[in-house]
């Protein structure tokens, strides 16, 4: 049986093909699939504005590993992860989803001087600050849904370090732990029009044996926008769901 939020998920990443044309047409917008090259800005760098869907894990945080690569989980971290709940995940309970972990709704860049933000549809409306005045990480950091962020650009890359986690989000469905000690750096490329490429190293001795690298596209919406979307307004999903931490969230439960 499906869940709730496999539904939601299929139906927010369903496309299909419109005969005789080279776009890709999805429920929220239209997305060039013919190669075209990413546009810049006047200052040379490339363009990362519009509305963009993807670029990190939903289900399962492997799906971004290289072939034949796997998660250097710690057994005491695969503990935690096999006792989990798919109604204790607190993405599905309106909470932030972390870091690279995204929802299957639409978000965009935004940007002040000095400051780089990247805000959300889904859950809260959260979002996140990227500082790109050259500052470093403080000292010390209280730990936060989404800690603390500093960028750089290398060439037509957009450099993310973060740190000063906490360790109440979940890396995917399947309940991908980590600590506090979780320490991210995204690599932003924008291959073409149409996608954008995430490249994110995780390094967190407290839960994983050794860094390693993910790999996830993010697909242009080039008629698409930000909608709102209030997580908590109606969440009748997770007293519904059933049954341990997976892919799709586990089985929608008899109402009660």
């Amino acid at each position: 049986m499906k869940t709730l939020r496999e539904i939601v998920i299929v139906s927010a990443l369903t496309a299909a093909f419109l005969p005789g044309q080279d776009v890709l047409a999805t429920g929220r917008g239209a997305v060039v699939r013919n190669g075209a090259p990413a546009p810049r800005l006047p200052d040379g760098k490339p363009d990362f504005s519009g509305i963009w869907e993807g670029g990190g894990p939903i289900d399962d945080l492997a799906i971004g590993l290289a072939k034949d690569e796997k998660i250097p989980l710690l057994p005491s971290a695969e503990k935690i992860m096999q006792a989990r709940q798919s109604k204790d995940d607190p993405e599905a309970n309106c909470l932030p989803t972390g870091i690279p972990r995204v929802a299957p709704y639409p978000w965009t860049f935004a940007t002040a001087p000095g400051r780089l933000y990247i805000l959300f549809e889904g859950n809260i409306h959260s979002y996140r600050q990227i500082f790109m005045d050259g500052r470093e990480h403080p000292k010390d950091l209280n730990p936060t849904w989404y800690g603390h962020s500093v960028g750089r650009w290398e060439g037509d890359t957009l450099v993310i370090d973060t740190v000063g986690f906490n360790d109440k989000f979940w890396f995917d469905f399947r309940g991908h732990p980590h600590t506090e000690q979780l320490h991210t750096v995204e690599r932003y490329t924008r291959k073409d029009f149409g996608t954008l490429v995430n490249e994110v190293t995780i390094d967190d001795p407290g839960a994983y044996s050794k860094p390693f690298t993910l790999k996830f596209n993010a697909t242009l919406m080039p008629k698409g926008e930000i909608l709102e979307y209030i997580c908590q307004e109606n969440n009748v999903d997770v007293k519904h769901i059933l049954g341990p931490a997976g892919p799709g969230g586990g089985e929608i439960g008899p109402k009660q």
